[in-house]
């Protein structure tokens, strides 16, 4: 293999081989490879053994052969799935950035102004400015847009809005302009169809069979014409006669011909066969040309070839577009597209495409989920693109590792999106002004979560400033790191806010003196449903939650579990929950004790909304529990979760009196207490007048001697249906009672594991 490169190394190939160590292969191009390598096995040891190029480099990577040497390997990322656990290293080559791309664009071009202009409209189109990281394509780039400012030296609007939009677009101009200085040198469009013809054809041979290095043999098989003007304007020759290789000026380039040919050269089956083709090729190698045979299916984008080539086939395009319409999978109405890198591609296509009816008509009113799947700038581009094509969709981008700039180029997007979740993205405060940009004013949107990121900093106020202007219903903030220095930022977001009705700020820092601007603005506002679970409040902050809810008329929804809420304030809190209108209150894990039942007791004392309230994982046993459970009676509670509370049997008789006659409690979870011995059987009595429908036992240290007074419980019981048992002891001669009362009783689930 050496050898056949290097001739004259034939005299020292021995000594070279002696030391591996100081070897290095560099393979380039392993997406361009016709071989399918397999680098989970490797057989191969000895430098001499003739063998396929495949096993010879598979085997210097997996080091069974010229142990110690080094390899290095480039390829396109879509090949590389099966390389990831073989390489010691995997390097993504970044490519120019900003600043590289205006530098390059400064010594294209040289004249000031033309440089200015070009880099600004390329910075403007999302697809262009992306593709501007490779050198070759900025190249390309720059040369297509000096062509089209020579042609037309003054800079006008006119000129602007004609330039290329999309990567076939900017190949279409490419090969235009090419066309148009050769043609004043030959016979014009007859000549260029046949060429384009002949070499479009070989492109396609090289493109389905992973070949890019051509020579003579091929050109005599396609007839391609060795025309120095033309022919040297897209192929480039190597080497010294009778042994001369051809291969087009850059891979894409050859893509691209392979595409234009269908255009050109129109044959059903081919076109069909092509497709499918491209379709089984797992290593993504047909990916851009398929999107170049999309690209073509716009009529005005065909058209600009028009005048060098002729008519375009309109038939090859209605065939591409019918493609693209089976690629979306079928849905139900209503539904969810779960997005993958397959779907993506064909965003891709679409958006090459320009049809934006095409979009509407193949997404309709489907939901899209990307969830998991990492989006870069120029994915954010085609998608922003695909979702300014619907309306009113539904979008999931949860954990989509989008970066700022990718960010900045959905939200022209938000106002043709109903939902958008970009929760676990990373963004941060500086991502703040472009969400503001994309909700102000917006019409459409009404859902955003932003949960599980870091939006804490001094844009943050941007968002809640645009946040006042949006018709945005539910807005989720959970594990933002916001602080009591957001306060009151979100203050000017919820105050006289017409809209808002869900706010989570779960899991957040907001305990702190600017906590009652919040408090204050909640009375303003229209929230329905507020989450303040494990956000660090303490019963200083108790004082301020009872301002917010106290005569608040929209508010029905209070979720303050995960707290620190006892001491000597939360007593305001309760008396502001008697004038409150809500109907859920969740307090579970607050460190609330007996001591803090009275203020419990008033809080729900003859309250006319509260419906359900969960004081699970407290520690309210002792004499003051009877307080709670006596309010119980002229509440209007229908759900009570006192799971985890420490509870006894000394308890049971207050829980009786709580349920007893008690026309309104449909749930009640008494699961990981210690409710066993002699008082159990008074809960068991009062269970016989109350409404109760479900009650969880769960883990309660019950055992068969509680049997008896389960059974008198449930024996004829007419409301309880649910019934959970399970992490008890039960087993014992008593449990026939039980068993016996069962087969009286209403119930339909019962849990015994």
């Amino acid at each position: 293999m050496i050898l056949q490169q290097y001739p004259h190394l034939e005299g020292q190939i021995g000594d070279i081989l002696q030391d591996p160590e100081r070897l290095l292969f560099i393979f380039d191009g392993l997406d361009e490879s016709i071989h399918q390598m397999d680098f989970r096995s490797s057989k191969l040891s000895n430098p001499k053994q003739r063998t396929r190029f495949d096993e010879i480099a598979v085997s210097l990577v997996r080091q069974s052969l010229l142990k110690g040497c080094s390899v290095l390997m480039t390829s396109r990322p879509t090949r590389l799935t099966s390389v990831d656990n073989v390489f010691q290293r995997i390097v993504e080559i970044m490519g120019f950035l900003h600043e590289d791309r205006r530098i390059f664009f400064n010594n294209f071009f040289g004249n000031e102004e033309w440089s200015e202009k070009a880099f600004h409209y390329v910075q403007e189109n999302d697809t262009l400015y992306t593709f501007c990281y490779i050198p070759a394509y900025c190249w390309i780039i720059c040369t297509v847009l000096s062509m089209c400012f020579r042609a037309q030296p003054t800079i006008t609007d006119q000129l602007m809005t004609s330039l290329p939009k999309t990567v076939t677009q900017l190949f279409v101009t490419f090969v235009s302009n090419i066309l148009a200085n050769h043609s004043q040198n030959t016979d014009g469009a007859h000549t260029a169809r046949e060429l384009l013809t002949s070499m479009g054809w070989m492109a396609e041979h090289g493109v389905m069979n992973h070949m890019i290095v051509f020579d003579e043999r091929h050109l005599e098989s396609f007839i391609v014409r060795n025309d120095k003007h033309l022919f040297s304007s897209f192929l480039m020759e190597s080497g010294q006669p009778p042994d001369v290789d051809y291969t087009f000026l850059h891979l894409t380039l050859q893509e691209f011909f392979a595409a234009l040919v269908h255009f050109i050269d129109y044959n059903a089956d081919k076109i069909q066969k092509t497709l499918d083709g491209a379709e089984s090729y797992e290593d993504g190698r047909a990916e851009i040309f398929l999107r170049f045979l999309c690209g073509l299916s716009d009529s005005s984008t065909r058209s600009m070839l028009k005048f060098h080539v002729g008519e375009l086939s309109a038939q090859a395009a209605r065939h591409v577009i019918t493609w693209i319409q089976k690629k979306i999978p079928e849905q139900r109405p209503d539904t969810s597209i779960r997005g993958n890198r397959d779907l993506l591609n064909v965003f891709y296509y679409l958006h090459e495409s320009r049809n934006k009816a095409l979009v509407s008509q193949c997404i309709g009113s489907n939901n899209i989920d990307f969830s998991g799947v990492p989006l870069s700038p120029v994915d954010c581009s085609v998608l922003s693109f695909i979702l300014q094509s619907c309306k009113e969709l539904e979008v999931n981008l949860r954990s989509c590792r989008i970066p700022s700039e990718g960010l900045r180029k959905l939200i022209p997007a938000l106002h043709n999106i109903k939902s958008l979740r970009l929760s676990i993205n990373h963004l941060t405060d500086s991502s703040c002004p472009h969400l503001a940009s994309g909700i102000r004013n917006n019409p459409t949107l009404r859902t955003l979560d932003l949960s599980m990121n870091n939006l804490e900093g001094p844009h943050f106020r941007d968002l809640m400033a645009a946040l006042t202007t949006s018709r945005i219903e539910e807005l989720q903030l959970s594990y933002n790191q916001l602080t009591d220095s957001s306060c009151p930022h979100l203050a000017s977001g919820i105050r006289n806010n017409p809209t808002l009705r869900t706010l989570n700020l779960s899991v957040n820092n907001l305990e702190g003196p600017h906590f009652r601007d919040l408090m204050a603005a909640l009375t303003t506002s229209q929230i329905e449903k507020l989450q303040l679970d494990t956000t660090h409040l303490t019963d200083s902050s108790c004082p301020h939650l009872a301002s917010g809810i106290r005569n608040n008329p929209t508010l029905r929804t209070l979720d303050l579990s995960v707290n620190n809420l006892e001491g000597p304030h939360f007593r305001d809190l309760m008396a502001a929950l008697t004038t409150s209108q809500i109907e859920e209150l969740q307090l579970d894990q607050n460190h609330l004790t007996d001591s803090s039942c009275p203020h419990l007791a008033s809080g729900i004392r003859n309250n006319p909304t509260l419906r359900t309230l969960d004081l699970s994982m407290n520690n309210l046993e002792g004499p003051h529990f009877g307080d709670v459970m006596a309010a119980l009676t002229t509440s209007r509670i229908e759900e009570l979760q006192l799971d985890n509370n420490h509870l006894t049997d000394s308890s049971c008789p207050h829980l009786a009196s709580g349920i007893r006659n008690n026309p309104t409690l449909r749930t009640l979870n008494l699961s990981g207490n210690n409710l066993e011995g002699p008082h159990f059987r008074d809960l068991m009595a009062a269970l016989t007048t109350s409404q109760i429908e479900e009650l969880q036992f769960y883990n309660n240290h019950l055992t068969d001697s509680s049997c008896p007074h389960l059974a008198s419980g449930i024996r004829n019981n007419l409301t309880l249906r649910t019934l959970d048992l399970s992490g008890n002891n039960l087993g014992g001669p008593h449990f026939s009672d039980l068993m016996a009362a069962l087969t009286t009783s209403r119930i339909e689930d019962l849990q015994l594991s």
